[in-house]
């Protein structure tokens, strides 16, 4: 029987509860469930009069709306208080009835870019990784850290050509003080430790974000972009974050992201990367600091058509590369960048009958290259082969990757609206603090409601024996 649906109760009063209006296994009951908002009065406290100026809005107002926002997706603070407005349980959720006034998105915008900098957004995201911590969900053994590539708020076609200094290594003064000292075993003049000025390269830089980078890698259309380098556990929490130009290689913003785990999460013994990861410098710092590093293979650069590089076997006891046709190859020297140079001798391989696939060098020399930390990384290789670490690294495209799928396909990740380092890192910490939050407030109420999970398993189940019941449905 038709009904027709009548329009004239658009206009109706009625007494309600916002209490009763809100589902009863919403996602905003969970988080509001989960932890007391209340500690965000002491992180911010500092940043407000005591008894001055005008009445403000409540801070952790400002901060549930950002949350909202960062928690569905949406990609601006304008969108999010349109929705607030005419949403129920958005209101709820920050404590206004059906007739207060929502605060203007550009209260809320201006306070998180001039009030709550990067520290107060640091505490917030130390502050709900600590509730998870507390809980017990964390799961910092193993910690598996990676880079993905953000969107800037800048087009290609307005850039220009600059000269920036290079970037100095992290580790050039220890770097330069093992190349000395091996120098010095060798009978070879160490190097002077002077500080000449940095070297130059030419960039393109964007003139309307020009603190993005210009991101380009494999099939990849070209884009100025940030890059959010982050580890997280074994069940999907984030743990550190460091935001970089889209530029910056994954190896060279390691060292940030690897202080921030030191610091907070000391009690982690495996580091899982992929093969981007596996330089000298790396491998040394983690195996050092009594850690195992679990990466990929990593194929080694070689001539092409040539001989495999396994075929260059060095001899430890004699410091010295044995080629393909069991000649020697003899220390030469060590150079600033940490390598050994080991050289043939010319008059051998001139008669050499497989010359052709090692070199084309005039003086008929083989040149192969071995870093002084090369040790650190054949450690490395010996764990990839260890059913351990293997396991461990299976799990990175179900821990990290999965991490960044959900914070660009869930939470609007892919591009930010967002100009300047300070301002996508905020955007960037505050997001992934929601999606903490998010999941910490899913599995607070599964454990205190059992039911819930005992469905969540039982529905597949339920699921199966339907399909068996009835074939020609399945």
């Amino acid at each position: 029987m038709l009904v027709k649906r009548q329009e004239t109760n658009r206009g109706a009063v009625e007494i309600v509860s916002l209490e009763d209006l809100v589902p009863k296994e919403h996602l905003l009951r969970k988080i509001d469930a989960a932890v007391d908002f209340n500690q965000l009065y002491e992180i911010v406290d500092e940043l407000y009069c005591a008894d001055n100026g005008r009445p403000s809005v409540d801070p952790v107002v400002l901060f549930k709306i950002v949350l909202i926002q960062h928690i569905y997706g949406l990609p601006s603070l304008r969108r999010t208080l349109d929705e607030v407005y005419a949403n129920i349980t958005y209101r709820w959720f920050l404590g206004y009835s059906l007739n207060d006034r929502v605060p203007h998105f550009s209260t809320v915008s201006y306070n998180f870019k001039h009030r709550f900098k990067t520290e107060t957004i640091e505490q917030v995201f130390s502050w709900i990784l600590k509730e998870a911590a507390q809980a017990g969900y964390l799961d910092t053994e193993a910690v598996f850290v990676d880079g993905t590539q953000i969107k800037a708020n800048a087009n290609t076609k307005k850039q220009t050509k600059k000269l920036v200094p290079k970037t100095a290594k992290r580790y050039t003064h220890e770097l330069l003080e093992e190349v000395n000292k091996d120098r010095k075993a060798h009978d070879k003049k160490p190097f002077d430790d002077d500080q000449k000025p940095p070297a130059e390269k030419e960039v393109s830089v964007s003139t309307t974000d020009p603190e993005s980078g210009l991101f380009h890698k494999g099939e990849h259309k070209k884009c100025f972009a940030y890059e959010a380098h982050t580890a997280c556990d074994k069940h999907n929490f984030v743990l550190a974050v460091e935001v970089t130009p889209g530029n910056v290689h994954d190896s060279v913003a390691f060292d940030a992201v690897y202080d921030q785990l030191i610091e907070q999460f000391p009690e982690h013994k495996t580091v899982v990367a992929d093969a981007a990861y596996k330089t000298p410098w790396i491998c040394k710092r983690v195996f050092e600091d009594g850690r195992v590093l679990s990466t990929a293979y990593k194929r080694p650069k070689v001539r092409k058509n040539g001989h495999e590089w396994y075929k260059y076997v060095y001899d430890e006891f004699y410091d010295e590369i044995l080629c393909p046709e069991y000649q020697r190859l003899y220390y030469t020297t060590t150079n600033r960048e940490g390598y050994r140079e080991y050289k043939s001798r010319s008059y051998r391989c001139a008669v050499c009958p497989t010359r052709q696939l090692c070199t084309d060098n005039a003086k008929c020399e083989k040149t192969v290259q071995r870093h002084l930390w090369q040790d650190y990384v054949e450690l490395a290789e010996d764990a990839r082969h260890t059913p351990k670490y293997r396991e461990l690294y299976r799990l990175r495209k179900e821990k990290i990757e999965r991490v960044f799928a959900d914070a660009k396909q869930k939470h609007g990740m892919r591009y930010t609206q967002y100009r300047g380092l300070a301002q996508v890192t905020n955007w960037v910490r505050l997001k992934f603090a929601a999606m903490n939050l998010k999941k910490l407030a899913s599995w607070l109420w599964n454990d205190s409601h059992p039911l819930q999970l005992f469905r969540f398993f039982a529905f597949p189940f339920s699921i199966l024996f339907y399909n068996f019941k009835n074939p020609t449905f399945a």
